[in-house]
């Protein structure tokens, strides 16, 4: 079996190649950065806008997981045309693609964001969603209309994951927690936008790849699942977290940024049933593994300066 990974050299999906390869899969990467963490598989540098680039990777291919995207919401609001342009006709492009290299299997990251204009306070996947406030979850909404449309119309099976908020190794710099952990780690205070009582469900970034691995059990055709955490945590408990692991650190509070999420009880029963996919890491061991690793990949940053030649540096 063929799988190809756009977005595989990112966070989430370097994770989603491992257990794709755990599982004696073979992995194809669809990425404008090649891989860094392993060298076992195939990898194809390209654009989410070059549809003849993703036909190309997609040759020969099983399945595809799309999770190639621009994910800082912060960059989304400040880049709102190149936003739409990789998230939304990014997205229809792969599933064109897919569809003339006769893929049997469409996997799509999404988020729990498509919830947060809905009223009720507890949702599920089959909750009707609002009109989105933010251009990331506008975006996100577009990709899960046109799996749907792709699927209802060329026959083409289609699973939509809406991701919780994912931490652990790897993940990018401007996320919550390496935030945190950055500015914990260099003594400066970490500032809260808001004041810090909304809450999230993070996951952890391995339980959100197990659960990709999952949905290519046929059951998971043409549905859609909250891949979301167990555990209830506000992000003041978060900076707290982070504060008791490392050490003293101030933690301050800013002014809240426009659309953010202010966080909903989200089921996760579906996937559990139909896909027996369960989070397994806490969020406080998860932090204390990021911590791990952060600090060791910065300390691996620093040890290969030690192999230049002294002299170029002077």
């Amino acid at each position: 079996m063929l799988a190809v990974v756009t977005g595989g050299s990112g966070f989430i999906g370097s994770h989603v190649v491992d257990k794709l390869r755990d599982r004696g899969i073979r992995v194809r990467i669809f990425d404008m950065s090649k891989p860094r963490n392993r060298d076992d598989v195939e990898y194809y540098q390209g654009s989410l806008l070059d549809i003849d680039a993703i036909q190309m990777a997609f040759s020969g291919a099983d399945a595809v997981f799309h999770l190639a995207a621009i994910a800082d919401v912060n960059e989304v609001f400040e880049s709102p045309l190149r936003s739409e342009a990789i998230n939304a006709r990014g997205t229809i492009n792969v599933l064109e693609a897919a569809r003339w290299a006769k893929v049997k299997r469409v996997i799509y990251g999404s988020t729990i964001w498509v919830y947060s204009e809905v009223a009720d306070s507890e949702v599920d996947e089959d909750t009707p969603l609002g009109s989105p406030t933010h251009l990331y979850t506008s975006t996100k909404l577009v990709g899960e209309y046109y799996c749907k449309a792709y699927s209802e119309l060329y026959g083409l099976e289609t699973t939509v994951l809406r991701y919780g908020i994912p931490y652990g190794p790897r993940s990018r710099p401007a996320g919550v927690i390496p935030i945190f952990v950055r500015r914990a780690l260099e003594k400066q205070p970490i500032t809260i936008q808001g004041d810090g009582l909304q809450f999230r469900k993070f996951i952890y970034v391995e339980d959100v790849a197990e659960g990709n691995a999952l949905a290519l059990k046929p059951q998971a055709a043409n549905k859609t699942y909250n891949l979301e955490g167990n555990e209830k945590v506000s992000i003041k408990e978060l900076a707290e977290i982070v504060k008791r692991i490392i050490g003293d650190v101030d933690i301050q509070y800013t002014e809240g940024r426009p659309g953010d999420f202010e966080g909903k009880e989200i089921s996760n029963l579906r996937a559990a049933t139909d896909l027996d996919w369960h989070p397994k890491v806490g969020v406080e061991e998860g932090i204390r593994r990021y911590i791990e690793w952060y600090k060791q990949s910065e300390e691996a940053k620093k040890n290969l300066w030690t192999t230049v030649d002294k002299s170029i540096l002077e």
